[in-house]
């Protein structure tokens, strides 16, 4: 049984950065495509990055693009999200999960508890 465990997150200014991490219990992590999503108050769960099994293409929803950064360990079995140039509209709780190798947001996995980010203007 796959579980996901979300931390990293915080109180951060605008224009800080914050770094998530993700770890992933369960079956080969090593052969599939990971994704970060966000849920905001009022708003649907978004996904904002994707990395495939091998880390060599990636997916960034517009809103992040240029200032995000997912990255995985697979060694540690671990994603990550680098967030840079933080703004207030980033403000949510961040979820990882596994999705699709052939693409799409759509979560495989029961959602972990999420960490939360606030982006104090």
């Amino acid at each position: 049984q796959v579980q996901l465990v979300e931390s990293g997150g915080g109180l951060v200014q605008v224009g800080g950065s914050l770094r998530l991490s993700c770890a992933f219990t369960g079956r080969t992590f090593g052969t599939l495509t990971m994704a970060w999503f966000r849920l905001a108050p009022g708003k649907e769960r978004e996904c904002v990055a994707r990395i495939n099994w091998s880390g060599t293409s990636t997916y960034y929803a517009d809103s992040v693009k240029g200032r995000f950064t997912i990255s995985r360990d697979t060694a540690k079995k671990t994603v990550f999200l680098q967030m840079n140039n933080l703004k207030p509209e980033d403000t949510a709780a961040y979820y990882c999960n596994v999705v699709p190798n052939i693409g799409g947001p759509i979560a495989l996995e029961p959602w972990g508890q999420g960490t939360l980010v606030t982006v104090s203007s």
